[in-house]
């Protein structure tokens, strides 16, 4: 049964690799009124189909919960109405950006007389692979199909039934236009098999970026035949200078942790100039410790903050995602 299933996985990643690589040819031709015309009717067509995008989505959110899947993922997975109008936004911002394709930069004149540059161009096809986050989905299409790109996505098995409702709004507006609809596929399978199948079809995928965990970063970059483009830890640092604004580094740094502590860019690493940490850890304590961050400091920091616990060193490389960890670190 095992390998009949693992079969049929390969085989339905394999042909939409090969529906994604005719796409590419044709999305690489299109005029840049084209892909702006397309994006802006995707921003209104994830307006006119929230209703069932969020139905979609309420399924992953419960079986989620049912999962047991922490605040911080669920929250991740969630499509609020926060994030459907940063997904809108974001449709519009990118159609507003200059066509990269055709762009032409570092024109020289070579002793022969002969003039040599770089010219953009369209990769082909690309393979993205990333957890939890639906939004994603629409981030990504959006941005390879400007750049003159088809896209294979595989994201998270919890956002599933999100994924491809986003995916079907998407193919819809494309085909609206004209445009293949197989230049934004999702894979439906959720078995890790499909990302097996998808890093060795080298013949019809240019580019594999993996987003998300670590895990799944490193699993990626081992197995790969397709080049991959690639990042490790989101461990993201502020660095508060003795000469800081205080009340605005306050609220920078309130907003680093608390606004989504779930996602990849929020605040792990709180770094204080020493000559200033009397004064500014104990605010900042209060801000977070207000808002249900959990301190944990090296030994200089809890001589001014006696009452949190002290950091392990495994905490200073730490991708917490979460409320319930904080470091502080008053340089040197």
């Amino acid at each position: 049964m095992t390998s009949v299933m693992n079969a049929s996985t390969t085989v339905t990643v394999e042909n939409m690799a090969r529906d994604a690589k005719k796409a590419a040819r044709e999305v690489s031709c299109l005029s840049t009124e084209q892909k702006n015309n397309v994006l802006l009717r995707m921003a209104d067509a994830l307006i006119d189909q929230q209703g069932y995008i969020r139905e979609e989505n309420e399924k992953d959110l419960v079986a989620g919960r049912e999962k047991g899947l922490s605040s911080a993922m669920l929250d991740r997975l969630a499509l609020s109405d926060k994030v459907m109008q940063s997904m809108i936004a974001g449709l519009k911002e990118i159609a507003a950006l200059a066509d990269p394709v055709g762009e032409i930069a570092e024109m020289v004149k070579r002793p022969n007389g002969l003039m040599i540059g770089k010219m953009r161009i369209p990769l082909g096809v690309i393979g993205m692979i990333y957890e939890s986050r639906p939004n994603v989905t629409v981030d990504a299409a959006a941005l390879c199909l400007k750049a003159g790109n088809s896209v294979l996505l595989r994201g998270g098995s919890e956002a599933i039934h999100s994924n491809l409702a986003l995916a079907k709004v998407l193919q819809q507006a494309l085909e609206a236009e004209n445009i293949n609809g197989t230049a934004i596929q999702v894979i439906p399978v959720t078995d890790r098999e499909a990302i097996n199948a998808l890093l060795t079809f080298e013949e019809y995928v240019d580019l594999i970026i993996p987003r998300g965990g670590e895990g799944l970063i490193r699993f990626v970059a081992e197995n790969s035949r397709i080049p991959v483009l690639k990042h490790y830890k989101g461990v993201c640092h502020i660095f508060v200078d003795r000469d800081a604004d205080l009340e605005m580094a306050d609220s920078i740094v309130m907003n680093a942790k608390v606004q989504r502590p779930g996602v990849c860019n929020s605040l792990e690493t709180l770094l204080v100039h020493e000559g200033i940490a009397q004064e500014f850890l104990p605010k900042a304590a209060a801000t977070l410790g207000g808002a249900g961050v959990e301190l944990r400091g090296c030994p200089e920091t809890k001589a001014i903050l006696p009452d949190i616990p002290e950091a392990k060193e495994s905490d200073w490389g730490a991708e917490f995602l979460d409320l319930i960890c904080e470091c502080f670190h008053p340089l040197q």
